[in-house]
């Protein structure tokens, strides 16, 4: 099937080292609060890119919980795969789309737990059923079926229905410390704006890549 019928061309904006600050967490934030603004679901939803021990990669959509000078916070089963992978290989890629602004940001850098605090911050965050089914599931692990874990929730819905749902000891938050960003901006036949920075001790540093 040819899909050259899909074909766009990219005309909304423009990425000049004239306009983009030295620090590209406040490049990321006016961008994400753009995204934002759009409105539609999931507006912090990004894909997480880890490998295991061996190398072999892997990606999935996470949503992003905060971020700051510190780097980029996700929460997630410890257990799952991608929670063995980070262990295995602790480095990580992360990618926003905001296609209606025809945008995306590449953050790459080492990835680690975050504090037992922050963790219960995002888990209590969560509506309560959330909650019941990060206890409930054994993420990534192969199930008999549905019903398996229908079950457990049920279960655990009844056991726990008159007492605060906690944070178990198998989920927590992860932050992406980054070391690389990268801004690109589509332009019109596809030559388009690409703006790395990287981190070294003295700072971050800027050049442009060719598209």
């Amino acid at each position: 099937m040819r899909l050259d019928h899909l074909r766009k061309e990219y005309r909304a904006g423009a990425l000049l080292e004239s306009r983009a600050p030295a620090d590209p967490l406040k490049l990321f934030a006016t961008w994400f609060a753009r995204a934002v603004a759009q409105g539609g679901p999931d507006r912090n939803a990004m894909t997480l890119a880890t490998a295991d021990g061996r190398g072999r990669p892997d990606a999935r959509t996470v949503l992003l919980k905060s971020f700051d000078a510190q780097g980029f916070v996700f929460a997630t089963n410890y257990q799952s795969r991608k929670g063995r992978e980070i262990e295995a290989n602790p480095f990580a890629t992360l990618l926003f789309y905001f296609p209606a602004l025809e945008q995306q940001i590449r953050i790459e850098g080492r990835i680690a737990r975050v504090s037992a605090a922050e963790s219960d911050e995002i888990f209590m965050a969560r509506p309560r059923g959330s909650r019941i089914g990060a206890m409930a599931s054994p993420q990534s692990r192969v199930i008999a079926n549905r019903k398996v874990v229908e079950s457990r929730v049920a279960a655990i819905t009844k056991a726990l229905a008159s007492v605060e749902i906690t944070r178990p000891a198998h989920w927590g938050g992860y932050r992406v410390k980054p070391r690389v960003i990268e801004f690109w901006q589509g332009r019109e036949n596809r030559l388009h704006d690409r703006l790395r920075y990287t981190k070294s001790p003295r700072g971050w540093t800027r050049v442009r890549l060719a598209p």
